[in-house]
């Protein structure tokens, strides 16, 4: 797997500096929301941004005086976003986790997860419930597609239907608690994205 995942990270190495220039202001407010107002324990909150990119979610999340900690598989990324932020971040290619057990209120995958190989996306999920306490909190967010997966230039992507989607998260011990599709107002063929938010059974 990881020669599907080594040339995705090697883009966003090479991309690091454009990447973050390009997604400094996208509008991602309505994900943060629907990801802080299902956690159920007293702020401040302990969260894991996955696939934390240059840091400009653990910014926001610190913000707000919550504990935030970063993982990425980029070391540019690791490094803008320990410079810009101050968090710790970890750097791990998501298809090798090591992550403390039972320590998270919540883990914010925005963007994230589609990156994983197929083969590899429930062991990666059942890292995530681990690491979660109980009735812990996963956001997620992906393009979703028709269950097809592969390169889309030197990035590998997986882009799955809302109803096997489902079935993965289920399966690692998640029930979902809603989900949407962005950008919001527009004909369904106009929102690439799918987001949803999970609670650990």
């Amino acid at each position: 797997m990881k020669e599907l995942t080594h040339p995705t990270i090697a883009h966003y190495d090479r991309e690091a500096v454009g990447f973050r220039d390009s997604t400094r202001n996208h509008d991602v407010s309505g994900n943060y929301a629907a990801f802080l107002e299902a956690i159920e324990a007293q702020a401040p909150f302990t969260v894991l941004d996955f696939g934390c990119g240059p840091g400009r979610d653990l910014r926001y999340f610190t913000s707000l005086g919550h504990r935030a900690v970063g993982l990425d598989g980029s070391a540019a990324f690791v490094d803008m976003a320990r410079a810009d932020t101050g968090c710790e971040v970890l750097q791990q290619d998501f298809i090798a986790l090591d992550l403390p057990t039972e320590h998270f209120d919540g883990v914010f995958a925005n963007a994230s997860l589609f990156h994983v190989p197929q083969p590899g996306l429930p062991n990666v999920l059942s890292q995530l419930h681990r690491c979660l306490k109980t009735r812990g909190v996963l956001f997620t967010s992906n393009p979703h597609g028709d269950d097809q997966q592969g390169f889309s230039g030197t990035r590998y992507g997986c882009y799955y239907t809302l109803e096997t989607w489902r079935q993965l998260l289920s399966s690692a011990g998640f029930e979902e608690l809603h989900h949407y599709f962005r950008p919001p107002g527009l004909p369904r063929a106009q929102q690439p994205w799918l987001a949803s938010v999970w609670r650990k059974l």
